[in-house]
């Protein structure tokens, strides 16, 4: 009875979504009803994979863009973020030292580090890397350092007496006890590359849903923007889901 209505609530949910969308777009001149959207946008749906020109391509195929771009910056993020929310929460000076420059860094918005990045690189593939790299890695900073910060002094004290090497300390006590909040950060990071891959390739133009989105607002055809919206959303969704169960077997370890 509990799975199925796990099951029934979220269909109900996304139903009266629906009928609310209808509703909104009878009272909205330029607004597409869902089924609106579905006619101008089914070959993008049904053809996910073709490709017929840069940006006209099936929507697999771009989420698939915009999704590499992701994981390159979301990697060079956490291989940043993770070593350095480590020497964060080992060393009080360099917290002390550096927590002032995290908090005015972390709430900029990637729409200021872009043209920054454009700046500095030339070209809009490593200036998105550099944003979404640069405006991800925060939560990741601040989870590895607050796991570390929050090691019992037992442990610390029993690697003492055990004589445990600093590499043994770091692989036995350091890692595993911060791992749970390390991939909290991670999580969250994930979902902060997702949302500002798609300010990157509007700004940027670059093949993707967001340089998709960005091309079909000009051109107004507003079924196809609404098409990216609801892709935007279910990869988020997923990706967030997929990240969750990774740090659900971890805390169950």
């Amino acid at each position: 009875m509990h799975r199925l209505t796990n099951i029934i609530l979220p269909i109900i949910g996304i139903l009266a979504f629906g009928v609310l969308w209808s509703i909104v777009s009878t009272k909205v001149q330029d607004l597409p009803s869902p089924r609106e959207t579905w006619e101008e946008s089914k070959l993008y749906i049904l053809a996910p994979l073709e490709k017929r020109g840069e940006m006209d391509q099936g929507i697999v195929l771009l989420a698939y863009y915009s999704l590499m771009r992701v994981a390159r910056g979301f990697l060079l993020g956490a291989l940043i973020g993770t070593p350095l929310g480590f020497i964060l929460g080992l060393s009080k000076t360099f917290h002390r030292m550096f927590d002032p420059v995290i908090q005015v860094l972390r709430p900029i918005s990637p729409l200021a580090w872009l043209p920054l990045g454009l700046v500095i690189f030339q070209k809009s593939e490593p200036a998105a890397l550099f944003t979404i790299a640069l405006c991800s890695m925060w939560p990741t900073v601040i989870n590895t350092m607050s796991g570390v910060q929050s090691i019992p002094q037992e442990y610390w004290n029993v690697a003492k007496v055990l004589r445990l090497s600093g590499f043994q300390t770091f692989t036995k006590v350091l890692i595993p006890a911060t791992l749970p909040f390390m991939f909290t950060g991670y999580r969250l990071s994930l979902g902060i590359a997702w949302l500002v891959i798609v300010a990157s390739e509007m700004l940027t133009g670059t093949p993707g849903i967001g340089g998709f989105l960005w091309q079909e607002y000009n051109s107004l055809i507003y079924a196809h923007i609404l098409l990216c919206i609801v892709t935007i959303g279910v990869v988020g969704f997923l990706l967030d889901r997929m990240m969750g169960m990774v740090e659900m077997r971890l805390r169950a370890q």
